[in-house]
């Protein structure tokens, strides 16, 4: 199965996708990697949906990523008499520590760091900003705050802070028995990590998980776009989460801060998904908008490695037309003529070091003698990593003996993985990327590919060849693949 786009489609699962079948018509639609929200998802869900997205990878004979998206610190309001208040523009509205029901007055807030954390003059926004009040009093045991907007706030809403550091780690107790059993699958490659303020909120995560995983940073509040630049240093991988940063700052700000965000991890060559509402008209509606059409072609152009969908395809009457008009739109645009130049425009600049030398070298070569694919041997992924850094126009099939590392580069712009055996000699390299090519139908017999490689073989993070070499009839590297397939199946 050959992807004819470049950029990754993420799905989340849901009670709307959460059976084989659904799963394998998603995957064959155009999914490259699923979403388990373990805000909504119990262990058995997770570990459930695990062995459906596996039992679908082993028919497809395509690796498939798993992202597992941790909850993080939900700050929610009490409850109230009568179910809700109606709060009135000017009026002062109280936040406490008294768990008795609220009324048009206070309420219970059950977070004694936002007591801690809260100043003056901070905003603090209710549901997702529809109500907003700013801070006049705080202490203890009360917070007073006039209201900003006239309108309903009503039980257990959620309650953001923009302008407030709370004393609080990004791993809540239940995130923590949550990575416990995520870990004990060992059989999910990305973790999603929610509502970060600091770069040291990764430490934590990264000291039980080490290597195992890669950790996807999701930038969701303010905080963590002013330290950017720290937090994509320790993360493996960045999101775009729109729909809290829409929250967090002035609408009209992120789609630049999304901009931003997308060029900062292309510099760093670390993977960037942009997500939340980017089809959501598709919930309730068999064909987006053209706003929503704009907005995926956006992130294709600004050469986001993956765009990402919530509850289009966990909740939506309509999953395989989302993804179906997202693919669509990504196919459309990546041929476009002014494609190239505009993907180009947030190229990063290759650092003085051997392996960014060659993958740079390897995509001007590749372009310049219009080579069929860039065929590039990784066993941790960090080669082909490099090579997708340079977006070049030609497809990258990345070679590696190891499954995780296969699935993990599912999330990368442009990588087409495939599991093979390490080769046995500079020979068996030549011979097995042919065939490879072949096989997975990048070249024909006659056409050219260029191969790049570390000798002595196998040795991580060595790469330091490249090689240009015809495509040939292979009959060995065929059975060798059909081996590694066998091996996928078998998983």
């Amino acid at each position: 199965m050959r992807r004819d786009r470049k950029i990754k489609i993420l799905a989340t699962l849901g009670p709307a996708s959460s059976d084989v079948e659904t799963i394998s018509l998603l995957h064959q639609t155009g999914v490259d990697v699923f979403r388990i929200n373990m805000s909504h998802s119990t262990h058995d869900t997770m570990r459930s949906l695990v062995q459906k997205i596996r039992s679908v990878e082993a028919a497809s004979g395509r690796p498939i990523g798993i992202l597992a998206d941790l909850q993080g610190p939900k700050l929610r309001v009490g409850t109230f008499i009568d179910g809700s208040a109606q709060l009135r523009r000017g009026q002062n509205f109280t936040f406490d520590r008294d768990e008795r029901p609220g009324d048009d007055t206070r309420v219970h807030l059950p977070h004694p760091e936002i007591f801690e954390g809260v100043r003056p003059g901070h905003r603090l926004l209710i549901d997702d900003g529809k109500l907003a009040l700013r801070i006049i009093e705080c202490g203890q045991e009360k917070i007073v705050a006039e209201v900003m907007t006239t309108t309903n706030i009503s039980n257990r809403k959620g309650v953001s802070l923009p302008d407030t550091f709370l004393p609080v780690t990004a791993l809540t107790d239940k995130d923590r028995r949550d990575l416990e059993a995520i870990m004990a699958t060992d059989d999910i490659e990305w973790i999603g990590l929610s509502f970060i303020q600091q770069p040291s909120d990764l430490d934590e995560v990264r000291a039980i998980c080490g290597n195992r995983v890669g950790l996807l940073a999701k930038i969701e509040k303010s905080q963590t776009v002013e330290r950017l630049e720290e937090i994509i240093e320790r993360a493996d991988a960045v999101m775009v989460a729109r729909g809290d940063l829409g929250v967090e700052m002035p609408l009209e700000r992120v789609p630049g801060v999304q901009k931003q965000i997308v060029r900062a991890c292309r510099q760093a060559g670390k993977p960037v998904v942009v997500a939340t509402q980017m089809m959501e008209s598709m919930i309730t509606a068999p064909a987006p908008t053209r706003a929503e059409v704009s907005d995926v072609a956006t992130a294709v152009f600004d050469g986001a490695d993956a765009i990402m969908l919530s509850a289009e395809s966990a909740s939506g009457q309509f999953p395989f037309e989302a993804v179906a008009a997202m693919a669509s739109i990504a196919r459309t645009v990546e041929v476009e003529s002014e494609y190239p130049s505009l993907v180009r425009a947030g190229a990063a600049r290759a650092h003085a070091t051997r392996e960014d030398a060659i993958s740079l070298a390897t995509r001007q070569i590749a372009e310049t003698l219009q080579m069929n694919a860039i065929v590039t041997y990784t066993t941790s992924g960090s080669t082909g990593l490099r090579v997708a850094r340079e977006r070049p126009m030609v497809p990258i099939v990345a070679l590696s003996p190891l499954m995780k590392t296969a699935r993990r580069l599912a999330i990368v712009w442009g990588i087409h993985a495939v599991v093979t055996e390490d080769a046995a000699d500079l020979d068996d390299v030549v011979t097995r990327a042919s065939g490879i090519a072949l096989q997975e139908n990048f070249a024909r017999p006659g056409e050219r590919i260029i191969i790049t490689a570390g000798v002595p073989l196998g040795t991580p993070a060595a790469t330091n060849m490249v090689r240009i070499a015809d495509v040939v009839e292979s009959t060995p590297t065929r059975v060798a693949l059909r081996s590694a397939k066998l091996r996928v199946s078998s998983k």
